[in-house]
């Protein structure tokens, strides 16, 4: 399968995913683990995908989201962004009501 469309299955295929380095119990930069501990706070499953394990979605990825840094947050088959995005839509509380959101939705 081609890249951009295994990352078009990812993403359409889980509700909340996060493109990262590492996993969410072992991070692997600073950014990844902010991002995965917001997540965390909201209470729900998600999807990751460990970009250091899956170098070609790493390298083809940026170019596809339009989007050059990870950690990626996606929710409902759109980008959310990244580290900063997360953290703000975190501490606003936003990012838990789009998280269940989404996790309702796909579970409907």
């Amino acid at each position: 399968m081609d890249i951009i469309e295994t990352i078009k299955e990812q993403v359409a295929s889980n509700a909340v995913l996060l493109y990262m380095k590492g996993s969410p119990n072992a991070p692997q930069c600073g950014f990844s683990q902010r991002a995965t501990q917001a997540l965390m706070a909201c209470g729900e499953k998600f999807a990751y995908v460990d970009i250091l394990q899956n170098p070609d979605i790493r390298a083809n990825l940026p170019a596809y989201a339009n989007w050059p840094t990870f950690p990626q947050l996606w929710v409902g088959g759109e980008l959310v962004g990244g580290c900063d995005i997360i953290t703000e839509l975190h501490e606003s509380g936003e990012l838990q009501t789009m998280v269940k959101d989404a996790v309702a939705k796909a579970d409907a």
